[in-house]
């Protein structure tokens, strides 16, 4: 294969840590490959799935004897504690590894110290090589752990109106069955699924990950979350059938706003504790405003049908603005189509101060 630069190296690392989406949460996404002292890849790895072995792990049983006097590159530093896996930075130590090339610092403080570790045994570590990019592969991670709150994507489906459904409440189908397959495997890549109670009563929806195709749900489900203040959610709702976990949010069990409504917060905290880093938002209006308002949405996924009803509830409902001045401001990122839907992709701007 012949020798490759250590930028190189970490481009492919990162590529590698992508396999891991969807599955390797609450742990983040981390991918390695190793060089030889003479620069050839002698083991690649990636974290597959939590509680499975580590990026390092995977490569250094690839590598064996090999890895001894090479460099490791990895997409975030290795762990430093015994876990459900023992520390990363011990492995690499023990296996010879002379240098560590590394693309972002852990920002979990049970697990850092990596590089403290390694540079302590006399291995050198090079730290922020193509940091932009390990940082936006790992984002929702890396976000969700510094705020220690999960990362949050709103996503809604509409007509290019802004409608999301007629005047008479039907809405079945506005987007097109390529957007749906779409959404389907955005909710595999998170840990939550969250819904308002006047969504579930209006449309009794699944919220699973399934394939429109044949029906069939995917392994891996996320966590159905229903914010329910008084506890309205039919006993016999599709979102309690078993198909998935299903948490019942209620003011009682989660603590309550000024307005005697969900604490959101107080929600997101704790959906934090029971292990979720990403959480989609898909409904309803009042509840996208609510935490719109409140200033908890991470990313805005939406799908704009080519059509037009020009009556019938809008996308969404108060978020707070009254002025043009208070605009919640977006970045667009990404505009794709999907079927003969666009899929929009657009970051809340970042505000001074």
């Amino acid at each position: 294969m012949g020798s490759v630069s250590t930028d190189e190296a970490m481009r492919r690392a990162i590529a590698l840590a992508a396999r891991g989406l969807g599955t390797t949460s609450p742990n983040p996404l981390v991918g390695c490959v190793l060089l030889d002292p003479r620069g050839e890849v002698v083991g690649e790895g990636f974290h597959a799935y939590a509680g499975g072995p580590h990026a390092e792990i995977v490569a250094l049983a690839q590598a064996g004897e090999r890895a001894r006097g090479g460099t490791a590159v990895v997409t975030l530093e290795p762990c430093d504690h015994v876990g459900r896996t023992g520390p990363c930075s011990g492995a690499l130590i023990q296996a010879g590894v002379r240098r560590v090339v590394l693309g972002v610092p852990d920002p979990n403080p049970v697990a850092a110290g990596g590089v403290e570790t390694l540079r302590a045994a006399g291995v050198e570590v090079e730290i922020g090589v193509r940091a932009a990019e390990a940082e936006a592969g790992n984002l929702a991670w890396l976000t969700a752990v510094r705020r220690g709150r999960p990362y949050l994507i709103w996503k809604y489906a509409a007509t290019l109106d802004g409608r999301i459904a007629a005047a008479d409440g039907t809405s079945m189908w506005i987007t097109s069955e390529a957007a749906r397959i779409d959404v389907h495997a955005l909710r595999g890549t998170v840990d939550a699924v969250i819904a308002g109670v006047g969504t579930v009563l209006a449309d009794d929806p699944r919220l699973t990950a399934r394939n429109l195709r044949n029906g069939t749900l995917a392994i891996r489900q996320p966590l159905r979350v229903v914010v329910d203040s008084d506890g309205r959610t039919p006993v016999d709702a599709r979102v309690r059938d078993g198909a998935a976990p299903t948490w019942v949010a209620t003011a009682a069990e989660v603590g309550t706003d000024p307005d005697g409504r969900v604490d959101l917060p107080r929600l997101l905290a704790e959906l934090y504790r029971r292990g979720v880093r990403a959480a989609l938002l898909e409904g309803g209006p009042t509840l996208a405003g609510a935490f719109l308002a409140a200033g908890l949405v991470d990313k805005v996924v939406g799908y704009l049908a080519p059509k037009l009803l020009g009556a019938g509830p809008a996308a969404l409902s108060d978020a707070g603005p009254r002025t043009i001045s208070e605009v919640i401001d977006l970045e667009f990122t990404d505009i794709t189509p999907v079927g003969p839907d666009l899929r929009v992709t657009a970051f809340p701007r970042k505000t001074e101060g």
